[in-house]
């Protein structure tokens, strides 16, 4: 074992702001040290070590440098499938493998990611649990192989079809990507496909191949291990060097060289999208690989041009012009190549050949004007928030410097990384705007809703794109209770014996502190200096609850408008002055309240704060603005409708509420309802229904009570109070019976299920009790009975979950999934077949299981801010004691296998339910009156 020296990275963030060049104050430098440890074993893996004591919690990240681009072609998806068998079972760890252990240890739950050059595996745990997970971790590097069997195979390629049906196939524009990256490399080229793969070569992957591509790649001297939290160093190595020496190093893997693309000529492809509600034009041009030198510059030049109202794009596109409501502009950058793309989703009937004359015209206004020092500085401004929103948490840390080790050659870098963002200049930005996108070729996409042919541009090919069509029976069958049957991999020890906990972690509540202003504003506040951000929010009660049935909207409508300028600064000065601190401000509606969160610097939070106050207080209403908002949200109201999953949820809501229920409706509203909408509708709802006496302030972050005071005495005494009544909402009836409705989405390769029905309120007295007992039903991911019969059990799903959700004023239990399409009476058999039995064969084994998983996690409870920022919501809203979570606790602990039986028979219901499907009717709709609850409704006839 070779063990290189402590090292320590000194982040040294200059940010040159404009309120500082305003204000005549000096540039300041703020020095932020992680420190870790990188050790090399015999065998060539890779340990990266950080400690941070902040809370009781280690993230343990494997990381294999191999990804789709390692891939053959003809076998491509096979990084990705690979990843899935590698959670599901190890010679040592059994049947069920890290996703069981997670749940008696209280992890964070085992998960991973695929990208074209790395897999990744990580998980956040308590402290107690982490010989356990390095003990897990090296048996699925070393001793894993053995397990995969043809049924085991044959079960997760069905699973992973089924992820490939929900995140491309069923959705609007999900082969896109697939046609860019197909003509923008050439063939043969190893990003010329995609990470998922196809349905064919997935289908066609062998056991020789998951053999042949474990033994290549999943070796130790291609992995890096990053364990990073509340850890002994020497006993933490002593670990790792037990579990891990034996297993043997791999063949040598070389370099891998970089492939960068040159386009002889520029390509135009269109699709008509069976989804697609709206034409959408997309633009890539190729880049530059990851870290390359002119990324930085690529990456402020994307930012300058489409993020904002001072971007030439959005000034042409948005403002001028008028044909959409955004543009994204970004840099997809990876080991050997990256490409530069662009995307506009136009406005109903938008010809994308006039999308594509604003964009030159964009451009050409670039070209002319450049970029301004003083923007410059306002980009690289928002850097440093970004960068400590992403050392927020331990998994982050461990994130960044495995990304950095593997791609960079060494963790350190992330100290010249910044650097490289700092010293970028003006003439950088104009060097490689000519470089890599001024008259050079690119690839276009136009993708259009079925019949609208005319909308793409001029000299368009049509696409290849392959469309899987429904064929009941289409899939292999497989027995998954068949268990593998193999010889044990020698080892110098016992790896069967499971490593005992460690010493038990104290829960670490946070102190809370509380205080009431004059105006009737309510504060809480945690202080927490782990990193220099406060993060807040301000929730004034109200939101859709306030608004009239007949012209929904005008909540969501105000609290977009309220950032759009303010009484003294135009739209485009308040995004400056927000930017230029390096912040981020917010203000969204939901159906409970109106919200402005958002991060800053704590040595920004007074001037933070101030503009809030101006936000607020002072607001501009805009009438240009006001009616660039009213088409973006009737545009985004309209790409919604060719989203299985959104009409899945409005038309859920609709049937659980009711028409006299205005939780029955959209807080968006509908288009109709958003062009009735006038700015003295807003107006008015401000002037009637903002109230300091209705509002609370959650602050989280590097800031002590007095000096969150401090700078809440502005709002505090010139927000005018009121009194404002929430109108007392129509009573949600639970259904006499079960009832199955059906939404009809021609040639839906999934079926979105959304079955439930009204049930318990957030302050119901039993209604953390009901999430417990959810637990082992939909709850808890691999440990819950939905997905190991769904997912595991049958490969129907690649993913199912139940739960209850619950404000002040209402409560849901729901079960929701996309199954595919040939099964969908099935799997909603199979759901209720669940529900009708979880209360009989509920078991101790199932509660013992429920309270290692829900007492355990309360160790990472309280991690990130975000989680602090729930947490003070929670209580706030809630009115529950700042030690909940103890509270908690105990109730789990005095549990009985019979109280859990009591709650499911009161509120677990399948004769009693909404059954919502939305899927292809007419292969589907019929079969589903055998589930028993007459004649299916279809809801769009």
């Amino acid at each position: 074992m070779k063990i290189l020296k402590n090292l320590a990275v000194i982040f040294s963030l200059i940010i040159i702001s404009t309120a500082c060049k305003q204000n005549n104050t000096e540039d300041e430098t703020k020095e932020f040290s992680v420190d870790f440890e990188k050790i090399t074993l015999d065998n060539g893996l890779q340990v990266i070590l950080h400690v941070d004591k902040s809370d009781p919690v280690v993230a343990v990240a494997l990381t294999a440098h191999v990804g789709s681009a390692r891939e053959k072609e003809g076998r491509t998806g096979f990084a990705h499938l690979f990843e899935h068998l590698l959670f599901l079972e190890s010679e040592n760890l059994g049947k069920g493998g890290l996703d069981k252990m997670s749940a008696r240890i209280g992890g964070s739950g085992a998960n991973g990611s695929t990208s074209r050059d790395r897999t990744n595996y990580f998980q956040t745990v308590p402290k107690d649990a982490l010989e356990k997970m390095i003990w897990a971790e090296a048996d699925k590097l070393g001793y894993f192989i053995n397990t995969v069997t043809e049924p085991v195979l044959a079960k997760e390629k069905q699973v992973v079809k089924n992820e490939k049906r929900q995140r491309v196939d069923n959705q609007p524009y999900g082969h896109n990507s697939y046609v860019i990256n197909k003509n923008l490399y050439p063939e043969g080229h190893p990003y010329s496909w995609e990470v998922i793969g196809s349905l064919e070569d997935l289908q066609n992957a062998t056991l020789d191949d998951v053999k042949e591509f474990y033994r290549r790649w999943y070796v130790p001297n291609n992995v890096t291990l990053t364990i990073a939290g509340d850890i002994d160093v020497d006993q933490t190595k002593a670990w790792v060097k037990k579990y891990f020496d034996e297993i043997p190093k791999g063949e040598e893997i070389s370099e891998t060289e970089k492939q960068p693309v040159i386009l002889k000529s520029s390509k135009r492809l269109f699709y008509e999208d069976n989804f697609a509600r709206l034409p959408r034009l997309t633009m890539a041009w190729p880049g530059v690989p990851q870290y390359d030198k002119e990324s930085y510059a690529l990456s402020i030049l994307t930012e300058y041009l489409s993020a904002g109202k001072k971007a030439p794009l959005n000034k042409v596109l948005i403002d001028q012009e008028k044909l959409t409501d955004r543009v994204n502009f970004y840099q997809n950058n990876s080991e050997l190549a990256g490409q530069i793309m662009l995307s506009v989703t136009a406005f109903n009937q938008t010809d994308l050949n006039a999308v594509s004359t604003a964009l030159s015209d964009g451009f050409k206004d670039f070209e002319l004007n450049g970029i301004s020092d003083k923007d410059l500085n306002r980009i690289k401004a928002g850097q440093e928030t970004s960068f400590y929103n992403r050392l927020s948490s331990v998994l982050g840390k461990g994130f960044q410097l495995a990304q950095y080790e593997i791609f960079a050659g060494d963790p350190s870098f992330i100290n010249q990384d910044v650097k490289n963002i700092l010293k970028v200049t003006p003439e950088d930005v104009m060097n490689v705007y000519n470089k890599y996108i001024k008259d050079k070729h690119y690839i276009a996409t136009s993708f259009v809703p079925k019949g609208q042919i005319d909308l793409v541009l001029d000299n368009s090919q049509l696409a290849s794109v392959v469309e899987e069509k429904i064929v009941d029976g289409a899939e292999e069958s497989f027995d998954p209770s068949i268990n593998a049957t193999y010889e044990k991999t020698p080892s110098n020890f016992d790896r069967s014996i499971e490593p005992s906990y460690g010493e038990s972690p104290e829960l670490n509540i946070p102190e809370v502190w509380k205080q009431n202003l004059d105006s009737g504003l309510s504060i809480l506040g945690i202080e927490n200096t782990e990193v220099p951000l406060v993060q807040f929010e301000l929730q004034i009660e109200g939101g859709l609850l306030l608004e009239n049935k007949h012209k929904v909207g005008v909540s969501n409508l105000l609290a977009n408008l309220m950032t759009k300028g303010t009484k003294s600064k135009t739209p485009e000065e308040l995004e400056n002055a927000i930017q230029s601190l390096g912040a981020r401000i917010n203000a969204y509606a939901t159906d409970t309240n109106i919200t402005i969160s958002g991060t800053t610097l704590s040595k920004h939070f007074d001037e933070t704060i101030a503009l809030v106050d101006e936000i607020l207080l002072e607001p501009r209403w805009d009438e240009n603005e006001f009616e660039l908002l009213k088409a973006s949200t009737k545009s985004s109201i309209k790409r919604r409708k060719g989203n299985p999953n959104s009409i899945a949820s409005y038309e859920f809501a609709k049937i659980i509420y009711g028409d006299n229920n205005i939780l029955a409706y959209s807080n968006s509203g509908t288009e109709d309802s958003v062009e009735s909408i006038t700015l003295t509708d807003l107006q008015d709802y401000y002037n009637k229904y903002l109230s300091p006496q209705l509002a609370k302030m959650f602050v989280v972050g590097s800031i002590s009570q007095d000096k969150v005071i401090e700078a809440l005495k502005t709002m505090d005494s010139n927000w005018e109070s009121k009194e404002v009544e929430i109108p007392e909402l129509p009573f949600a009836k639970v259904p006499d019976a079960s009832k199955v409705y059906f939404y009809d989405v021609p040639g839906a390769k999934q079926s979105v299920i959304r079955f439930g029905y009204p049930a318990l309120k957030a302050t119901d007295e039993n209604y953390y009790a009901s999430t417990v007992m959810n637990y082992r039903l939909g709850g808890g991911g691999f440990a819950s009975q939905l997905t190991q019969q769904l997912r595991e059990g049958k490969g129907y799903t690649y993913g199912i979950r139940s739960g209850f959700s619950g404000s002040n004023y209402t409560g849901e239990f729901t079960i929701s999934s996309g199954v595919r399409t040939n099964v969908t009476f099935e799997s909603a058999d199979l759901v209720k077949e669940i529900l009708e039995n979880y209360g009989k064969n509920y078991s101790e084994e199932d509660l013992e299981v429920t309270k290692g998983y829900t007492i355990k996690s309360t160790a990472r409870a309280f991690e990130t801010l975000g989680a602090k920022l729930n947490m003070l919501s929670n209580i706030g809203n809630y009115g529950l004691k700042d030690d909940y979570a103890k509270q908690r606790e105990t109730i789990v602990k005095n549990m009985s296998v019979n109280d859990v039986k009591l709650l499911i028979d009161n509120y677990i219901k399948p004769n009693k339910m909404i059954y919502l499907i939305v899927g292809d009717a007419e292969t589907q709709l019929d079969k589903l009156e055998n589930l028993g609850f007459g004649k299916p409704i279809l809801l769009n006839k």
